[in-house]
């Protein structure tokens, strides 16, 4: 039977070793396919796969035990549970000058911009086209300068010949495609999730490797269902916070 296999990561000493290398695990089990192995490596492999003791390794085992994520036999093995899932994110629906009004009140700088295929996961959001344009900004607090998050935005190449990239300096993506752009806005689909920062995180918004983050995603559709607009945001955890008000009326 062949193992499953852990995304390697790299290791902040910083941080106690076996939470981090309990974190990267259980992310690679809640976000395994349906086809992957349920079978784990054993100890002294996975050892060997973070570079670190057979019992930091243990302790680490131990906590995605306590999870009910995994189970342990003597002499069988380290199986994953057949049940352990990625719980469904939070998803929220709100007017565009919502939209536009979460993502302003910062300085932001334009990291990079180009186009790239669509491949991978952006295949789900743009399988009429073979690349999209896709831009990188830096946000940081007006008043500190201190680095508050970091956004990709991903959007259909007519849209893009007509977006000045100073522009983006100043305002966000949402509002210049429906003020500049006059692009046909008909919703706008957010989806937040926690998460722990990977090394570009961690070092766009000097935070921990590790730390938490929320993961943003917005989905920009027109009236026709096409996407406009893929936006993925990285916010510090230590700076936000997600506050949800439903109306019960």
């Amino acid at each position: 039977m062949t193992s499953f296999a852990p995304d390697s990561i790299v290791l902040n000493r910083k941080l106690p070793l076996w939470y981090q290398v309990s974190q990267s695990l259980r992310a690679s089990i809640l976000g395994r396919s349906p086809r992957d192995p349920l079978r784990l490596p054993t100890e002294e492999q996975l050892a060997e796969h973070y570079g670190v003791s057979v019992l930091t390794m243990r302790q680490a085992l131990k906590e995605l035990e306590d999870e009910g994520l995994i189970s342990r036999h003597r002499r069988r093995g380290t199986f994953i549970e057949p049940d352990a899932r990625r719980g469904t994110p939070v998803r929220l629906l709100g007017s565009v000058d919502a939209i536009v009004a979460q993502q302003s009140g910062m300085t932001a700088r334009l990291l990079d911009h180009g186009t790239v295929p669509v491949t991978g996961e952006l295949t789900e959001y743009f399988p009429d086209l073979a690349q999209v344009a896709a831009y990188h900004r830096l946000r940081s607090d007006e008043q500190t300068g201190e680095p508050t998050n970091h956004a990709r935005n991903h959007v259909r190449p007519e849209l893009a010949e007509r977006i000045d990239p100073e522009d983006l300096a100043r305002w966000p993506m949402t509002k210049v495609l429906r003020d500049v752009v006059r692009a046909d806005i008909s919703r706008i689909t957010d989806t937040v999730e926690a998460r722990l920062a990977d090394p570009e995180t961690a070092r766009l918004l000097q935070v921990p490797l590790l730390s938490p983050i929320l993961h943003y995603t917005g989905v920009t559709y027109d009236t026709a269902g096409r996407v406009l607009d893929l936006a993925v945001i990285h916010y510090r955890g230590d700076r936000f916070s997600f506050t949800v008000t439903l109306d019960a009326t």
